[in-house]
């Protein structure tokens, strides 16, 4: 585990977030270290994929900026997503195995189940289940399968109540 350390004021730490699936990178991206407490780090990035990604619910696109949250003992990365103006467009959420920071490497693994929180929480979607199943996780690593359902389940429910918000206040 790297040591805990906050963004220095003036400078800059910068590392690479590297998300894998199926064990093969699905992108890799520079960001700014926000903060890094020793169980929680989070990133600063702009949107990293080229052009403009419509979900439907949600547009991503040059310009929106996101803070990244990974845990290193959570199941789970929450990324806040915001309009290059500093309008809040909501939350995507990542289900992940815990988060490993080394030599100024981020590596997030990424397990199909995701979750899309609006900013007003009026809009709180399950995505990916049908990638998920067929992933074979359930069968490879039933542990770890458990572990990223309970993930999604409790971010559902903390959407549900309290809100995202509260979680990485």
């Amino acid at each position: 585990m790297s040591a805990p350390s906050e963004l220095r004021a003036g400078g800059s730490d910068e590392l690479v977030v590297a998300l894998t699936k199926a064990g093969r990178t699905k992108i890799r991206y520079p960001a700014e270290l926000v903060r890094d407490d020793g169980v929680r780090v989070t990133v600063r990035a702009p949107w990293a994929a080229p052009g403009v990604r419509d979900f439907g619910f949600v547009r991503f696109e040059p310009g929106d900026v996101f803070t990244e949250h990974y845990w290193r003992d959570r199941w789970f990365a929450v990324k806040e997503i915001r309009t290059g103006d500093g309008g809040l467009k909501g939350w995507y959420c990542d289900i992940t195995r815990p988060a490993v920071l080394a030599d100024g490497v981020l590596a997030v693994e990424d397990l199909d189940l995701d979750l899309w929180v609006s900013a007003d929480g009026s809009c709180i979607l399950r995505l990916d289940e049908d990638e998920f199943e067929e992933s074979g996780l359930a069968e490879r690593d039933p542990t770890a399968a458990g572990a990223a359902t309970s993930a999604l389940d409790e971010l559902e429910r903390l959407a549900r109540s309290e809100g995202l918000a509260a979680l990485l206040s």
